[in-house]
């Protein structure tokens, strides 16, 4: 029934598998990737003809993880997958961004490739996997796809390269890189990264090891095609319009070179508008059918292209007439915003980020439900795009993967140089609102967010700094440009992003649009990327050096205090109770970890200061002789008992009340009476004797105790010995009762109602 192929091979430790021809059989191309026990299946397919009026390449990938590949069921109401999770956004633009150079200029068949996890052993890490799936299935899909590619996650821990580690525990303890890259057997095609300040050269042999550990699976992707591809699909010539081409090029070229010597943006733009609609009038024509209009509108943009190209690599002219290293002018500024609890506006010539840092407790951490269960992050960055910043009309609303990828970008870059959570025990919002654009935005998110951090007072370890860079790259000669244009961009061969400390690198992104870069340009890039990053850094320290050492007057403070874990139970309460009397009557939150670690917060001082007292009240352990403010909570025809040091209970007896005769304790005091006490007794089984009368209820002060001294409990003699007069002279005669042996006769008095005295109070 089924016709299987499949390849395997050892790879890092385990084994990976790649099957088609049993599962998915409709589809154009489908495999099944398998390694330990992580399962993804990858299926392509592709319209049979192009869409009238196409003129772009419409790949799609959505990549999914099935919440039954690791066992579990997903939260929220629904209890189904819903909606793509920041995680399956950002790993479908993984998989789009190496494979989509790979297709043939012209070709605009739709197609679409979805990856489902559908087993999840929690070590081997899907999106890697997902990644080796898709190339496979297009590779074998027909499609005129000119990978295959693979890909791997690399770390670095004790100066060695790791194959494949798991994401969660590559930066961990030793860990310093979190690596992926895509390539194909000559070139490397993609890179993304989050690190802990790597070298450069660091950085470089760790993709030097990626490439020659992915070499092995693209030689089984190509073992699985040779068994089972599918016949390829012809593809239309795209030669043959080289007269079209000339005759544009003699139409608009003086006006294309002129436009691109023009380095206002809204200028050029202009311009390039009009050279462009002087082509379209020109084969609006009936003369002139709908796909040769279509083709001429793809050759303008291919004369531009090379007009560009060509002036960077023949003389080193940029479109504003920057040098290749240059960086465009900076100026940030820090505390723009009066009521945010930090902000930057930080500009690099036509390309601005408003930045604002938010600083919370701990509940305004995000939850994330993913295959791994419940997880809870402090560091959130959230970057926007709204079309008023490139001078557009167009969509604004929710974020789109390009605003989600870009986001992630700037959170690797900033990650690691956050102080830990013990240092520093708030939760961070960063949010970046891009308002005008030419260049890298991310980049200066990079920037502009680690300033509002430091405006808002977190101690982050070193300012970092980003910068993106671009290739020209024609045969054998090439150009790399530091801190691109939109469209140099857009125009160029590469899309190179490094960000980092004085250090080293945080964060390293890639993509390229030609099939692959050697070794020697991506070590170019890197030096250069380092110059440019240094230069950004002492701008941005003109704004602000290093961070403010107190947090914003509109920030909630956070106090950390330690208590023992055997008294955790006593702040929290029956149910919560105390706690939630803490909260309600101070107004501060309260949150306590299991390890007894207590975080009080709140943008006022005197409400902190109030649930700290409380809670220490409960924890301490009262002093015999001090004295204590306590509101009586229950009053007793023996005296009244007293809460003291916000959740201790002592009884103050009647006789203690005052120094003249009490009769009853409702004469003296009442309940949620204000009283000052001392201690005057704590027994072995912490049961507190108190008193009001030793104590001026005005001021606080202790009076002298003008009572004769109680006989010591030590001068009594032996038990036998203490006869009748045991309880006499307490308040009433009770008479001699002789030893215990003969007490026969109980005709003494109650003695002024002694017989309600506790236990621990008696004699």
């Amino acid at each position: 029934m089924f016709d299987t192929k499949t390849v395997s091979l050892e790879w890092g430790g385990k084994t990976l598998t790649l099957e088609t021809g049993r599962i998915a059989r409709q589809a154009d191309g489908a495999v099944l990737a398998t390694y330990g026990e992580t399962v993804v299946l990858c299926a392509v397919t592709a319209a049979k003809s192009v869409k009238e009026g196409q003129d772009f390449f419409p790949l799609t990938v959505h990549y999914q993880e099935k919440f039954s590949s690791a066992g579990r069921i997903p939260g929220g109401f629904f209890k189904r997958e819903r909606g793509a999770t920041e995680k399956e956004t950002l790993t479908s633009r993984l998989i789009d961004r190496p494979v989509r150079p790979l297709f043939p200029e012209g070709f605009y068949n739709e197609i679409n490739v979805i990856a489902q996890v559908f087993s999840y052993d929690g070590e081997c890490e899907p999106d890697v996997l997902a990644m080796i799936a898709a190339s496979a299935a297009l590779t074998i899909s027909g499609v005129p796809f000119m990978g295959p590619i693979g890909a791997c996650r690399v770390g670095f821990a004790n100066g060695e390269y790791i194959l494949n580690p798991k994401q969660t525990t590559a930066l961990a303890e030793d860990g310093r890189l979190d690596l992926v890259v895509a390539a194909t057997h000559d070139a490397v095609m993609m890179v993304e990264s989050e690190a802990k300040e790597l070298t450069e050269d660091e950085m470089l042999g760790a993709v030097a090891f990626a490439h020659d550990s992915i070499r092995p699976v693209v030689k089984a992707i190509i073992d699985l095609a040779e068994q089972a591809a599918k016949e390829p699909w012809e593809v239309a010539s795209q030669d043959g319009n080289d007269d079209m081409k000339s005759a544009i090029k003699a139409m608009i070229g003086d006006d294309i070179a002129a436009a691109y010597k023009l380095t206002d943006k809204s200028a050029r733009s202009d311009a390039l508008n009009a050279a462009r609609e002087k082509v379209k009038a020109h084969y609006a024509s009936e003369e002139f059918d709908g796909q040769q209009r279509m083709t001429a509108i793809k050759l303008t943009k291919k004369i531009e292209a090379d007009i560009v190209r060509g002036a960077i690599l023949k003389d080193g002219t940029r479109i504003d007439g920057r040098k290749l290293d240059q960086v465009r002018p900076i100026e940030a500024i820090v505390g723009v915003l009066p009521r945010a609890h930090g902000s930057s506006l930080f500009t690099r010539g036509e390309t601005q980020a408003l930045c604002s840092t938010t600083l919370g407790t701990k509940d305004s951490e995000q939850m994330i439900d993913g295959l791994e269960g419940l997880s809870y992050e402090r560091f959130m960055l959230h970057y926007n795009f709204p079309p008023y910043s490139v001078g557009e009309v167009g969509r604004f609303g929710a974020p789109s993967r390009r605003d989600t990828g870009h986001g992630k970008l700037a959170w690797r870059a900033l990650h690691n140089v956050l102080p830990s959570h013990d240092d520093f025990p708030y939760t961070i919002r960063v949010l970046s609102d891009i308002t005008e654009s030419n260049g890298s935005s991310s980049m200066a998110t990079v920037c502009g967010g680690c300033l509002s951090m430091m405006d808002a007072g977190v101690p982050i370890e070193r300012p970092v700094s980003g910068i993106a860079m671009g290739l020209i790259l024609e045969g054998d000669d090439f150009a790399v440009l530091s801190d691109i244009l939109g469209d140099e961009d857009h125009l160029g061969d590469m899309d190179f992003k490094v960000a980092g400390t004085e250090a080293g690198i945080t964060t390293m992104q890639m993509d390229i649009k030609v099939a692959g870069i050697t070794q020697e340009i991506m070590g170019k890039a890197l030096e250069q990327a380092k110059a440019g990053r240094t230069h950004i850094l002492g701008e941005m320290q003109k704004a602000l050096g290093t961070a403010r050492t107190e947090v914003s007057k509109h920030a909630p403070r956070i106090e950390t205090i330690q208590i023992d874990k055997s008294k955790i139970r006593d702040v929290i309460g029956t149910g919560g109770k105390v706690i939630r009397e803490i909260v309600a009557e101070t107004g501060a939150k309260v949150d306590i970890d299991d390890e007894g670690v207590i975080k009080i917060s709140s943008s006022d001082s005197d409400q902190i200061e109030a649930a700290k007292k409380w809670i220490l009240g409960i924890v301490e352990e009262p002093e015999v002789g001090k004295i204590y403010e306590g509101k009586v909570v229950n009053i007793v025809d023996f005296g009244a008992f007293v809460n003291f040091m916000g959740g201790k209970d002592g009884l103050v007896h009647v006789s203690e009340m005052k120094n003249e005769r009490v009769e009853k304790p409702t004469d003296v005091v009442s309940e949620g009476q204000e009283v000052k006490v001392k201690v005057l007794e704590i027994d072995q089984r912490g049961k507190v004797r108190l008193s009001m009368r030793v104590v001026d209820q005005e001021t606080g002060e202790e009076l002298e105790d003008t009572r004769p001294p109680r006989e010591p409990r030590g001068d009594r003699g032996p038990r036998s010995d203490r006869g009748g007069d045991r309880r006499g002279g307490r308040g009433g005669d009770r008479g001699g009762r002789g030893p215990r042996r003969d007490r026969s006769d109980r005709d003494g008095g109650n003695g002024g109602g002694d017989n309600h005295v506790p236990d621990f109070l008696k004699d």
